[in-house]
């Protein structure tokens, strides 16, 4: 916190104003340093405190680009369905949990916000059974019936985008499956299902029937190329 301030109060000795790219960086820079030593410290003590921090993080780093870009400016953010629809039209809201989808939504308003969500019914993915461990390719199980993703199955076909409010979808509550980076098939049917109004959760949903698993780009990094520790040096 004190490392972000002392460099907001040195803004003009440095000779920085409102639109230099630099001077946004090193303090978007100090801004991650601070939130994230809020998540780690919240994390420790459990419950849906670290989530929020992490999620409130997202929505001020959104606004303060926003925000440098000027009037007109338009953004594209690709993040998980726990993060992008709205938590309110979702069980999260019971756990004491917000995420991007409804901050943006109340922040600027749900005429330009347009929350896009993605399903499928069966299909493969990369996933990791535990956090830390190699990815790897997994099998996953056609969609639990009675679940958003077995519905529009049934009732759009293989694949389908629904836009809302006119797809003709109830506002009904019904599981939507969450696969995240953490994934196990065999324990999907005990956790993987969030419960969620899929029209007031989404602005959109694009259903692909049967998905594949996506093919990683590995990346070597010369030791020449790493970025140096000062890196930005506004830090």
């Amino acid at each position: 916190m004190e490392m972000l301030v002392d460099l907001q109060n040195r803004k003009e000795k440095y000779g920085y104003d409102n639109k230099s790219e630099s001077y946004f960086n090193a303090e978007q820079n100090a801004i991650v340093a601070k939130n994230a030593e809020m998540y780690y410290r919240a994390l420790m003590r459990g419950g849906s405190i670290s989530w929020n921090i992490r999620d409130y993080h997202m929505a001020e780093a959104l606004q303060k680009l926003v925000k440098f870009h000027g009037k007109g400016a338009k953004s594209i953010i690709w993040a998980h369905n726990m993060h992008i629809g709205d938590a309110r039209a979702t069980s999260m809201t019971r756990a004491g949990m917000i995420n991007i989808g409804q901050l943006v939504r109340e922040w600027a308003g749900s005429k330009q916000t347009v929350l896009v969500g993605f399903g499928t019914h069966r299909g493969s993915v990369i996933a990791a059974r535990e956090w830390g461990e190699p990815m790897e390719r997994m099998l996953v199980p056609p969609a639990a019936e009675g679940s958003w993703d077995d519905l529009i199955w049934r009732l759009a076909g293989k694949n389908s985008l629904l836009i809302f409010p006119d797809a003709g979808i109830p506002a009904v509550t019904m599981g939507q499956r969450a696969i995240g980076v953490v994934y196990d098939p065999e324990y999907e049917k005990y956790g993987n299902y969030v419960d969620t109004v899929l029209p007031s959760r989404y602005d959109a949903f694009i259903h692909v029937g049967e998905t594949h698993a996506l093919h990683p780009l590995h990346m070597r990094v010369s030791p020449d190329e790493e970025l140096p520790e000062t890196f930005p040096s506004g830090l």
